[in-house]
């Protein structure tokens, strides 16, 4: 195939440029095919470029933008009023055919509103949703959705359950397994949707679905993609977020509490840190936008270089796996 082309939104997320811009040049020299296009205040990104020598300037290109939307922007408000955001101007390069996908850690909500506008969603999907990477005890699952769409119908919830299959096959997954997030996994237990869902995914013969799994179930890795409303999605995403990162520094507060535990701490300090990389937030960072015509991947917007590094391997790998098409 081509050489993978990916247009960023250089300045949204917490940290703009200053962020994005050293990922984007890591992402460059691990991918020697790719191109990148980094949209945004051109003066500015040529700064921030000039601080790292060797850059191969003929895959890294600069698109002007002049305005930025603000992370507390209301969807509307970036629709009609930001004409020339760095996060219009790069899904609009995606539209015009100029980039295969668009990675930006900008308002989520401007950047679904604005991308079911530029971009469409595919025939038969209502509603786009984002699916991320969960760890697990053997390894990671997908969940969907993670608050594009807080309040979901059981057809909406199938449409997730088969975009979510599709995703994980395109990512090495075999027949994927396939459960809805619920309060219990007995046939009984649920609100009407989540029954109503599981009903609509029980006779399709094409999909793997296993039927409910509580949270737990999730960690221990019982299904590939787990399936749930956006509302749901996000508070495990961030409770799981939060966790992680709480367990993390107990365990290094605890081994410096005194000679004796620093000492064990010394010891366990490579295995500490190995689990600290495999639970980091930064390393699953990247949430897809199933359903689109198109690719675009959201980074968490405080995610650093490491994890807006994340995302776009994200996007070259559904470049790659054509996922927009294999979703069709």
């Amino acid at each position: 195939m081509s050489a993978p082309i990916i247009a960023i939104d250089a300045m949204g997320g917490d940290f703009g440029p200053h962020s994005i811009v050293p990922a984007c040049i890591a992402c460059l020299a691990e991918f020697p095919s790719l191109h990148l296009v980094l949209v945004g205040q051109t003066s500015l990104l040529n700064e921030l470029i000039a601080r790292h020598p060797g850059v191969d300037r003929a895959r890294l290109h600069l698109e002007q933008a002049s305005e930025v939307i603000a992370m507390d922007d209301r969807p509307a408000q970036a629709l009609r009023s930001k004409p020339d955001s760095s996060m219009r101007v790069a899904l609009e390069l995606v539209r015009d055919g100029r980039a295969q996908a668009c990675v930006s850690s900008g308002n989520t909500g401007a950047l679904m509103a604005l991308s079911r506008y530029l971009l469409k969603t595919l025939p038969g999907i209502d509603r786009p949703a984002m699916m991320t990477a969960i760890p697990t005890e053997r390894g990671h699952c997908q969940l969907l959705d993670l608050g594009a769409n807080v309040d979901c119908s059981a057809e909406h919830l199938y449409q997730f359950a088969v975009m979510g299959s599709v995703a994980a096959e395109a990512l090495g997954v075999v027949r994927p397994r396939i459960a809805l997030l619920n309060v219990g996994t007995e046939d009984v237990k649920g609100n009407q949707q989540v029954k109503l869902a599981a009903s609509l995914l029980q006779p399709v013969n094409e999909l793997n679905y296993i039927g409910f799994i509580e949270g737990d179930g999730l960690y221990r890795g019982e299904a590939d993609v787990v399936v749930c409303d956006g509302f749901v999605g996000n508070i495990l995403l961030k409770s799981s977020e939060g966790l992680a990162s709480m367990i993390s520094a107990r365990m290094e507060a605890l081994f410096k509490q005194s000679l004796g535990s620093r000492l064990i701490g010394s010891l366990a300090l490579p295995v500490l840190r190995r689990l600290q990389g495999e639970l980091a937030p930064a390393r699953h960072n990247g949430a897809s936008f199933l359903g689109l015509q198109a690719i675009v991947v959201k980074s968490h917007g405080a995610a650093g270089p490491e994890g807006f590094e994340s995302a776009i391997r994200r996007a070259v790998m559904e470049i790659r796996e054509d996922l927009p098409q294999r979703l069709h």
